[in-house]
């Protein structure tokens, strides 16, 4: 009977909204740390306790060339975390000394509280969607909404079509895949502002003879539950079947070398979780079949992520075999980066194969893009920083990383038309 009560009591304080929601979730005193590994003993170390995601988080994963990890480590494992590193070998520079400052300091933006749209805070999934909204009523004649599908917990994955003239190549740009990386659907939103306000004759010119195809939040459950609940939230929210652990890395998912070469995690508990099949996550597989049926329309395929300051390109699946284009993807990547550079900011972007450059990475949109619709051009970009702020750029960095974004994409598209692939 007590139990009857206790449950009747509980479903009444719910109906009553006296009980609140869970509260969000806290980072005071975890540490990011970036490593330097030198053997595959050390990585293998950091790579198990990596696994462990209620006491560390891989924030990047292990870069070929810098032979660095970074790594979110909780206040409770300090002193074992440290010992670890003694006990291995392994130096370490502390990045961040704080996580939930720096959590704290991304919220406070004197100058966002105004009623207009702006880019100097981030905005949540509903914000965003109002502002489509409104971009898609005051532009009827070049904006149209295009649906790719519902997430896992039913929300619609909606995109814009910016298109000026019939016959334009298309450009197809991916954003937000990864929950936490807010700098992404800022960046996106912007660009879309830009392709359709500037005065400036080269994005016009951009604008103008492209058709532009963007996905501001690709995994709108993940986005959502990282503004509502965990700041450091990266997948899907697609309960697995035989573990506790949600979600899926959907960057992980598509059916291109899917689970190969340690490209992906086969543990549920892992950040870059594969999933348990190609396509296991609705997102990816709705992503999959929209881009199947308007792949005659597309020439250029661009994935928005942060960080690390990277422009790359397939392969990710090994660093052993490069497309046969591979040349003039240099090319463009070198434009790309020379033109970012250039700018007073002088942020350096490096360029090359995902495998070559960063790591080993397995069934992501862009190599699926690639390898499957045969498409000669694709891209992900990571955007700033090196690791100060991580996933967590302040909003005061937001519109430099779009002016970076811009005259990057004036070069990367200006020499893929000059090499004969638009």
């Amino acid at each position: 009977m007590r139990l009857l009560w206790l449950l009747a009591t509980v479903v009444a304080l719910t109906s009553a909204g006296i009980l609140k929601d869970t509260p969000k979730e806290r980072y005071d005193n975890f540490r990011v740390y970036k490593l330097s590994i030198q053997n595959k003993i050390q990585l293998a170390v950091i790579e198990k306790i990596g696994e462990l995601t209620n006491k560390y988080n891989v924030w990047k994963e292990y870069d070929e060339r810098s032979k660095q990890v970074d790594i979110m480590v909780s206040p409770g494992e300090l002193n074992h975390f440290q010992e670890l590193l003694k006990f291995n070998n392994i130096s370490s520079e502390l990045m961040i000394e704080n996580v939930q400052d720096r959590i704290d300091e991304e919220q406070v933006t004197p100058t966002a509280d105004s009623a207009t749209f702006g880019w100097t805070k981030y905005y949540e999934l509903e914000e965003i969607e109002a502002w489509l909204d409104e971009i898609l009523n005051a532009y009827p004649s070049v904006t149209e909404e295009f649906i790719v599908g519902k997430s896992y917990e039913g929300r619609t994955i909606r995109g814009i079509k910016i298109s000026h003239k019939a016959g334009n190549p298309g450009i197809f740009i991916e954003s937000n895949v990864h929950a936490r990386e807010w700098i992404t659907s800022a960046s996106a939103t912007w660009f879309i502002n830009q392709l359709l306000t500037s005065k400036d004759a080269d994005v016009r010119s951009l604008a103008d003879n492209y058709d532009w195809h963007i996905l501001p939040v690709f995994n709108v459950d993940g986005f959502e539950y990282s503004h509502k609940k965990d700041r450091m939230w990266r997948k899907t929210r697609q309960p697995h079947a035989t573990s506790a652990c949600i979600g899926a890395d959907a960057n992980r998912n598509f059916d291109s070398h899917w689970l190969e070469n340690n490209g992906a995690s086969s543990n549920p508990c892992s950040e870059t979780f594969a999933g348990d099949a190609p396509g296991s996550e609705p997102e990816a597989k709705a992503l999959v079949e929209y881009l199947t049926k308007i792949q005659d329309e597309i020439s250029v395929y661009i994935s928005f992520h942060s960080y690390g300051q990277y422009l790359l390109s397939p392969y990710g699946h090994t660093k052993e075999e490069f497309p046969e284009n591979y040349d003039d993807i240099l090319t463009i990547g070198k434009a790309f980066a020379d033109a970012i550079e250039a700018l007073p900011y002088g942020t350096v972007y490096q360029y090359g194969s995902t495998a070559d450059v960063l790591y080993v990475a397995t069934g992501t949109s862009v190599d699926w893009v690639f390898n499957e619709l045969g498409k000669k051009i694709g891209y992900t970009i990571e955007y700033r920083d090196k690791g100060r702020y991580g996933f967590i750029l302040p909003p005061v960095q937001i519109i430099p990383n779009c002016e970076e974004l811009m005259v990057g994409m004036l070069a990367l598209i200006d020499k893929t038309k000059e090499l004969g692939y638009l």
